[in-house]
């Protein structure tokens, strides 16, 4: 099973990235999928769910912002992040949720005020 993180980097306040989640070795389409982001010194945190039903779920800080979604056919699941603020900069990871779960390596997202 391989969860590939991809997309992130550094931008100014206000401005957009798409985060994208290549996955290999699951039944993808069968998978929740999830985007959690963890700052310097603070726990990980949930950031968006999208269920294999296509259901969504958004941490409060993000709802309006962000945007989860997914393509079964592409095994790939993708965050839009937009209005990037300095508090979004985290390692964003990607999670599968099936018969067990998963996890992505992360990919740094850095928001310059």
């Amino acid at each position: 099973v391989q969860l590939q993180a991809s997309g992130g980097g550094l931008v100014q306040a206000g401005g957009s990235l798409r985060l994208s989640c290549a996955a290999s070795g699951i039944i993808f389409s069968m998978n929740a999928m999830s985007w959690y982001r963890q700052a310097p010194g603070k726990q990980r945190e949930l950031v968006a769910v999208i269920t294999s039903g296509g259901s969504t779920y958004y941490a409060d800080s993000v709802k309006g912002r962000f945007t989860i979604s997914r393509d079964n056919a592409k095994a790939t699941a993708y965050l839009q992040m937009n209005s990037l603020k300095p508090e979004d900069t985290a390692v964003y990871y990607c999670r599968s949720s099936g018969r067990n779960a998963y996890w992505g390596q992360g990919t740094q997202v850095t928001v310059s005020s």
